[in-house]
């Protein structure tokens, strides 16, 4: 009734530090691949987290793994939960969040709507769902998987995969692609902080420095 693989390999911490500094919306403008749907919003706002990834698959209006899965968390942690097409009850609700916090966990992910929200706030721990609902999970030991292949709002999310969750949304990447992706990122924002610079300071028309007014003047010319 359940399957529990082992606890993935934490995604390398210094790969982890390079990818705090890079925005979800930033990887993009250049990849398709990863990104959760938007459905799945922050419970909290501004935050920016960083984690390994550890997958459950529970389904329906048991929380039995979820429990179980709390205990079983390390510092720097993610929980990605699929609810494998449950939209109507709250797995995640105040005290799993205490128990997710208690073990380590950076934050939570769930592909279904959470509860207790105050507690959540209260707690200060970053979560994104698809929103609230007052029904929530019972212990009704119908088994699930965990640190298994998952799929989270249309992403795979494999055991020990990096993910990058901010204001903009959720992004799933391989531990192998970690590094190349933060680099590329980091070096976009760059640029682009110079450019919005020049805008700002009136050196530049946006249009003009993006090709965009050329591409209408000359279909209007």
């Amino acid at each position: 009734m359940y399957t529990i693989k082992n606890m993935p390999a934490q995604v390398p911490a210094e790969d982890l530090e390079l990818l705090s500094g890079v925005e979800t919306a930033t990887v993009g403008h250049w990849r398709l691949l990863g990104f959760m749907d938007r459905a799945i919003q922050p419970l909290l706002p501004g935050r920016r987290v960083v984690g390994t990834a550890v997958t459950l698959a529970i389904s329906g209006s048991d929380s039995t793994l979820l429990h179980h899965a709390t205990g079983m968390l390390r510092p720097g942690d993610i929980l990605v939960v699929d609810r494998l097409g449950d939209d109507k009850y709250a797995c995640w609700g105040g005290g799993v969040t205490v128990a997710a916090k208690a073990s380590g966990a950076v934050a939570g992910i769930v592909d279904g709507p959470c509860t207790d929200l105050t507690e959540i706030q209260d707690s200060d721990f970053p979560m994104w769902a698809r929103g609230l609902a007052p029904i929530t999970t019972r212990l009704y030991d119908l088994g699930g998987g965990m640190n298994i292949p998952v799929s989270c709002g249309g992403a795979v999310v494999m055991p020990g995969d990096a993910i990058l969750a901010d204001e903009s949304g959720v992004l799933v990447i391989p531990r192998g692609e970690v590094r190349a992706v933060a680099e590329k990122a980091l070096g976009m924002q760059v640029a682009g902080k110079e450019r919005e610079a020049r805008v700002r300071r009136g050196e530049v028309k946006l249009g003009e420095m993006s090709g965009a007014s050329a591409k209408v003047l000359a279909k209007i010319g």
